[in-house]
């Protein structure tokens, strides 16, 4: 106990000069590249390509790995900087897109041999290539020891059949770090491989036209006796699924900063329209139950955002943090659910009109309670944990 004290203390000051750095030059580049786009891109259902080799050319990507494989290395805070400078340009869905490697590389990372994270890894970094993650299944959903898609060894390749719904990217990726069953039922009979796009029997769907996260392009992959070469098997058979677990924490937090800063948004959004916006011979702010409920919202961002920051440092030290980051996604998700729909109430109909970021992000943040794990996961994690 007094180890994990004294460890976390020492990321108390979260952020340094070398993060507002980064910050900053991740500011520089959403608003030169992006906002100028986004709603084209939104209306659109996806960002051009170029946009990853350009996030590549401003060091964005590779934040946070090993320099060998062409990132960055750097603490939890410069994810954490990149994420929330991102977030500014107002599309959770272009930064789901263009972060969908954050998910997709970690097994790789941990779990692949040299040949194969070299292989992988920095095309990827570099904005060449485009990697996506495939748990999720049409009927399995957060229940991921239950996966059905089937992989069986045939001579130097695997045979698979399945499919894998909701992925982020699916359209758009040169290969999938995709969850399968190479053994008996069960969360003991999983693997993780990676798998290239255009192999034979592999196909994407169209894009799924969704409530939020337009500009992230969404499908389902289908395996209809695809065949991946035995050397994309990552780590042993039968040895997936803890890589998954491992993955799940960072995603978590991750989920957790997007919907702090969803919140942080529309709470700036709501404090410069009740501003300028007069009723009744006053502005907004002139009434106390509007400067009431935004100093609500403005206590809710500022607690779950603490929160988050705590727990980040503390993964970042090393401390197991599965039933802290749990709690810190569910009270992040309820903070942006309570923010969002305040928001829009205060700019009242026009909080409805696409022309304002608040309605974005109003079905933007939807998703957040959802992805990485629903909130009722979440919560069967914390009571196992704390019963």
């Amino acid at each position: 106990m007094n180890y994990e004290f004294k460890t976390a203390c020492e990321y108390q000051q979260y952020f340094t000069e070398s993060h507002d750095m980064v910050r900053k030059s991740v500011r520089e580049f959403i608003k030169k590249e992006v906002l100028p786009f986004i709603d084209d891109w939104e209306e659109a259902g996806g960002f051009p390509r170029e946009m990853y080799r350009k996030a590549a050319d401003m060091d964005i990507l590779g934040i946070g790995f090993p320099e060998e494989y062409g990132g960055i290395p750097g603490d939890v805070f410069y994810r954490v900087a990149v994420t929330e400078e991102l977030m500014r340009s107002g599309s959770g869905g272009f930064v789901a897109g263009l972060g969908s490697l954050n998910i997709a590389i970690p097994p790789i990372l941990s779990m692949g041999t040299d040949e194969q994270k070299q292989r992988f890894v920095p095309p990827v970094l570099a904005g060449e290539k485009i990697a996506a993650l495939g748990i999720t299944e049409p009927g399995g959903g957060s229940d991921v020891a239950s996966l059905q898609t089937t992989a069986v060894k045939k001579g130097d390749h695997y045979v698979l059949n399945g499919s894998k719904t909701f992925i982020t990217s699916a359209t758009v990726a040169d290969f999938v770090t995709c969850a399968v069953r190479t053994g008996g039922e069960g969360a003991r009979g999983i693997s993780l491989m990676v798998v290239e796009a255009g192999s034979p029997g592999y196909s994407v769907s169209d894009k799924f036209k969704k409530t939020g996260w337009w500009a992230s392009d969404t499908a389902e992959i289908f395996f209809d006796d695809c065949k991946v070469p035995v050397e994309n098997l990552l780590g042993e058979e039968n040895n997936g699924f803890y890589g998954i677990m491992a993955n799940f924490q960072s995603e978590r937090l991750a989920l957790a900063i997007m919907a702090n800063m969803t919140a942080r948004l529309a709470l700036e959004e709501a404090l410069k329209y009740a501003k300028e916006r007069t009723a009744f011979g006053k502005t907004l702010t002139g009434f106390q139950v509007n400067r009431h409920k935004l100093v609500d919202m403005a206590t809710l961002v500022e607690v779950s955002t603490e929160f988050t920051y705590r727990v980040a440092a503390k993964i970042g030290a090393g401390i197991n943090q599965f039933k802290e980051v749990s709690m810190a996604k569910n009270f992040a998700c309820s903070v942006s659910d309570k923010v969002t729909y305040d928001a829009v109430q205060i700019f009242g109909g026009h909080g409805y009109m696409r022309e304002n970021l608040v309605e974005r992000l109003y079905r933007d943040n939807r998703i957040l309670s959802i992805g990485g794990g629903t909130t009722e996961i979440m919560k069967e994690i914390i009571s196992k944990m704390i019963l």
